[in-house]
């Protein structure tokens, strides 16, 4: 794993707003794999049956993770934590999520580690919550997880459900700040068969690499993509607040060029949820949408949104795993509160 640009670029992408700034991830995965040597890409099908596989990603609020920075003590720790609880080292270092810092920090601590990255994760893009993981979706029994916090605090918690470890992982996290690093779902490569979202890794790089060179970086990212262009103008609106280890709000995009006259709202939870115009649905989670920067196709994160800006919002399907019925009852529209029967993007946008 040496193009960590191209992946922080499409982890960005793919993070939907969320997941964390790509910046911080990118600067510590640099330093790691010049530190500790590069870190292998592996497939699932590389892996004995018994490896190790151990998810990991920052919990929290994008915005405090600029400011609280991961230590490499938590990789380790949790590492640690595993291998006393198991009774057998980590195998392979897996994102929870391939969206935004979550997505390019696994780097980092894999090379820390001195272990692979798996070529998968668990959603396929970003979520804000612990239990919006594919390995929840399939069944898997959310039995485990393990929090580490810059302050050197590491706590294993025993949920019962996949809720109850959102709750308790969620109620660890803000009284660590608001931040911490997380491992859930520890699991086998034959458990993981099947649970996680293969070849997201790659999908993160290719994406990433989409721009580079391209006359028009936006055409080149939306042909990518496969995306709908949902509008295309300047920020004039954001409401954002950091609450409950999340930051919620919304943003609105008013339209320039040929979109003069539209308006767009975004709804945000640490990602961007639910895109209306002129109280017409566009877009909607579990689908993807992210906001990009006009003249150069970079993602921008929620935290980052401010007044003036230039973007286009792109909207795109997401993985069929969440179209599901489970998939929608872990992340569609009415897990976030929202009084809104799911549609796919590809039909809210058949006729423009």
């Amino acid at each position: 794993m040496t193009d960590i640009a191209a992946l922080a670029r499409g982890c960005a992408i793919l993070g939907t707003g969320g997941g964390g700034d790509v910046r911080t991830g990118s600067l510590a995965a640099v330093r790691a794999v010049r530190e500790y040597g590069e870190v292998p890409l592996v497939e699932l099908a590389d892996l004995p049956e018994d490896a190790l596989v151990v998810p990991l990603s920052g919990i929290g609020a994008p915005t405090v993770s600029h400011e609280m920075i991961h230590s490499e003590e938590e990789p380790k720790r949790i590492a640690e934590e595993v291998e006393r609880l198991f009774g057998r080292p980590p195998t392979a270092i897996m994102s929870s999520e391939i969206g935004g810092a979550n997505g390019v920090a696994p780097v980092a601590w894999a090379a820390q580690l001195g272990l692979p990255l798996l070529d998968a994760d668990g959603m396929g893009r970003a979520f804000p919550e612990v239990q919006m993981v594919s390995m929840y979706v399939a069944g898997l029994p959310a039995n485990l997880v393990i929090m580490s916090d810059v302050a050197g605090n590491v706590v294993t918690i025993r949920p019962v459900d996949g809720l109850w470890s959102e709750r308790l992982a969620r109620a660890v996290c803000v009284a660590s700040g608001s931040h911490a690093l997380m491992a859930d779902y520890v699991l086998t490569a034959a458990r993981a068969r099947g649970a996680v979202i293969e070849g997201t890794v790659t999908r993160a790089l290719d994406v990433g690499r989409a721009t580079e060179g391209a006359p028009d970086p936006l055409r080149a990212l939306q042909d990518r993509l496969g995306a709908v262009r949902l509008i295309t103008g300047k920020l004039t609106d954001v409401e954002r607040r950091t609450t409950g280890g999340f930051v919620r709000g919304t943003a609105t995009v008013e339209g320039t060029g040929d979109d003069r006259g539209r308006s767009l709202a975004l709804e945000l939870q640490n990602e961007n949820l639910v895109a209306v115009e002129n109280g017409r649905v566009r877009a909607m989670v579990p689908d993807l949408i992210t906001v990009v920067d006009t003249e150069t196709a970079a993602a921008v994160q929620t935290e980052s949104l401010r007044y003036g800006q230039r973007v286009t919002v792109l909207a795109w399907p997401c993985d069929p795993l969440w179209r599901t019925p489970k998939g929608l009852e872990t992340a569609g529209p009415r897990a976030f509160g929202y009084e809104l029967d799911y549609v796919p993007v590809e039909e809210l946008t058949a006729h423009g």
